[in-house]
């Protein structure tokens, strides 16, 4: 056996998204790519902001001697400083630059959480539909991941999590706005799941992390607002990047924050950092550190996001799906016309439609609509998805 096998099981299980992507490349050869609608993946078609553009390019021009040395591995002080600002802002919680790491990306700042926090055998809650690769990293870390479902809305099921919660639980990790649901959590439920977490954290006799997973925070629609995990419970940590606000997923850069009331913040702290280190990681990239920082207060312009969610859903509810309306992010998760996800998306990959069974992300009976696509393919699509849903009804599986 040439590899290991843990691996070749995730092999089995890995992600749909990457699935559809490489089954939508084979058909865009095949047909050409203005033939196949590609919504598979959540990769922002935005260009960054200008403003990006030109930071990047003087930065890229400074040839001081050290400037690309080795910083703290928790990343250069004034860039923190700059992301804690902004963070007192949304979570309306006092943050100093010490109560955060710089991170590769988000999916590198959860794997340091996890590094962090975890012993052998330790439980973490992940709510179902979820960004399926949750899972994995619990498991880089010795963890052990429970999946709890959510209401049909996808909205909070407070009961569903406490019924849930035992002496192994450690932490339970929450994405608000959603990947796949494009859901919001209200601040009304995220301050009832912290007196709940008061409550039970007490009862098994244990600390219980809420790790928010926040990188689409500044993609909301309806003026919808998403609440504050730092004023609801003082056990958390939030986690984000700046991937799907300016389009810069590919230059991996990203942040974690500690609640400044946590639970031993500075054995905390001292624990991520030591992580962010010997994960390999040892600090973000340089580059993408210093540019942030200039750009904290930039807004991006999401109006295409709007355009393109009223486009879907218009599309969608003319095709016969029934969904749940996003309130953020750019994803749709309507549900399937037969209850085999994964048949459904075969009969759409006929009409050339490309989507994600939602059986990727622990809710089976749905798929994912990635809708950060051209408005052309949403346009052209129409009429394929009203085709897709006549012929699984018809075949009524």
């Amino acid at each position: 056996m040439s590899v290991s096998e843990k691996m070749r099981e995730y092999a089995k299980k890995s992600s749909w998204v990457r699935r559809m992507f490489e089954e939508g490349a084979e058909m865009k050869a095949k047909f050409g790519a203005e033939n196949v609608f590609d919504f598979s993946l959540g990769n922002p078609d935005l260009s960054p902001p200008e403003e990006f553009n030109e930071v990047i390019q003087r930065i890229a021009a400074d040839t001081t001697p050290g400037v690309h040395s080795y910083m703290p591995n928790g990343g250069y002080p004034w860039v923190r400083d700059a992301i804690a600002d902004k963070l007192t802002r949304e979570q309306g919680v006092p943050v100093t630059g010490d109560n955060l790491i710089m991170t590769v990306g988000a999916a590198g700042a959860i794997n340091v959480t996890m590094k962090a926090l975890l012993n052998p055998g330790d439980e973490v809650l992940l709510l179902a539909p979820y960004f399926v690769e949750y899972g994995f990293y619990v498991e880089n870390h010795g963890g052990v991941p429970k999946v709890v479902n959510m209401k049909e809305d996808f909205s909070l099921d407070l009961q569903a999590i406490e019924d849930a919660i035992t002496s192994k639980t450690r932490a339970i990790i929450i994405n608000s706005p959603n990947n796949p649901t494009g859901q919001i959590y209200s601040s009304a439920e995220l301050t009832a799941l912290g007196e709940m977490l008061e409550r039970v954290s007490e009862e098994v006799a244990r600390t219980i992390y809420l790790i928010a997973d926040e990188p689409y925070r500044a993609i909301v629609y309806d003026d919808a607002e998403v609440g504050s995990v730092f004023k609801a419970w003082r056990n958390s940590i939030v986690l984000s990047s700046f991937s799907k606000d300016l389009s810069l997923p590919g230059e991996r850069i990203g942040f974690l924050a500690v609640n400044p009331k946590i639970r031993s913040k500075e054995e905390l702290i001292n624990a991520l950092t030591l992580a962010n280190r010997i994960l390999g990681f040892v600090n973000a990239p340089a580059m993408m550190q210093r540019a942030v920082a200039e750009l904290i207060d930039v807004k991006p312009d999401i109006s295409p996001y709007v355009r393109r969610k009223k486009m879907i859903c218009d599309v969608l509810r003319e095709a016969g799906f029934e969904f749940t309306e996003p309130k953020g992010a750019f994803y749709v998760f309507p549900k399937t016309p037969i209850v085999d996800d994964i048949a459904f998306v075969k009969i759409l990959a006929e009409e050339k439609i490309l989507a994600v069974p939602g059986t990727g992300f622990y809710g089976p009976g749905h798929i994912r609509i990635a809708f950060c696509v051209p408005d052309e393919t949403i346009i052209n699509a129409a009429e394929g998805f009203k085709r897709a849903v006549k012929q699984a009804k018809a075949q009524g599986v």
